[in-house]
């Protein structure tokens, strides 16, 4: 809370306001830190042994293989998922599990899975697009623009 926030208060508020503060829980900040590094760290190493074992046995290159790779740690973060082992994994790991790919494909299947009582259509499918729609609104729009600002530039150096 700020100096001038306390200044205003009631001697009764202020007395809270430190009884309060002294109560509150101490984060352990550092140790957050490593174990989101260390868990990040991990997917990432995962899914760099996943683009090898692709490039290695089936005969992708190094620029086809990520597509297979990213596909394949959607499917296991749904998969942890659905089994409940991956909020297991957050709850150690923190900040960790929020690699884009894997934390984007959790944050859907546990959308869809909650609401499975709801029915496919509405429960699953409206619930699981709240989180979704927006990322895919967002992504299209942003490849329209880039693509329009990409015809013009080439359009004006092309009549140059």
């Amino acid at each position: 809370m700020s100096n001038k926030k306390k200044k205003k208060l009631t001697p009764v508020q202020q007395e809270y306001q430190d009884f309060a503060k002294k109560r509150e829980i101490k984060r352990p900040i550092v140790k957050n830190c490593v174990l989101a590094f260390l868990a990040g760290g991990t997917i990432c190493l995962i899914g760099q042994l996943i683009s090898t074992l692709y490039m290695t046995y089936f005969d992708f290159n190094e620029k086809t293989a990520g597509d297979p790779t990213v596909a394949t740690l959607i499917f296991l973060s749904v998969l942890l998922t659905g089994l409940g082992l991956y909020d297991h994994i957050a709850q150690w790991a923190g900040a960790g599990t929020a690699i884009p790919v894997t934390g984007f494909a959790n944050s859907v299947a546990s959308a869809a899975i909650e609401h499975r009582s709801e029915g496919y259509v509405l429960g699953v499918g409206g619930n699981m697009f709240k989180l979704a729609g927006s990322v895919i609104v967002f992504g299209v729009f942003s490849a329209f623009v880039i693509v329009m600002v990409k015809v013009l530039i080439t359009q004006v150096l092309g009549g140059l």
